[in-house]
């Protein structure tokens, strides 16, 4: 990524690598998270996805023991021949703190950490 656009860029992206299921509309599809942030999230486009872009969805990431994951309401910002990128729209206070726990624990710098939650919330 040109170091222009990487400064651009005010939420880190956490490479993770996690089942999901995306649900749109009346269907559901099983993915794999590629990389996941505190406002979005990549994964890799399943087999017959034919969701237009902008489409509201939701995402289900299964974390370790899959008793718990994280929730979002997302839209579909954008469709690559292998990956699909959503933007969060809505997270709960519980899928919420999951995300802030996986995001601190591999960004390693508490600072930034609150530099992006800041962001977050503009």
């Amino acid at each position: 990524m040109p170091a222009k656009s990487a400064e651009k860029r005010r939420f880190h992206r956490i490479s993770f690598d996690a089942g999901c299921e995306l649900h749109c509309r009346d269907s559901v599809w099983s993915s794999e998270v590629l990389d996941i942030s505190l406002k979005g999230v990549l994964v890799a486009r399943p087999e017959n996805w034919d969701v237009p872009l902008k489409e509201p969805c939701e995402i289900v990431i299964m974390l370790d023991d899959h008793e718990t994951g994280i929730v979002m309401a997302v839209e579909l910002r954008h469709v690559e021949t292998h990956r699909l990128g959503f933007k969060c729209q809505y997270i709960d206070l519980e899928s919420a703190t999951h995300l802030k726990r996986l995001v601190e624990l591999n960004l390693g710098d508490q600072a930034l950490l609150e530099r992006e939650f800041a962001h977050l919330i503009d």
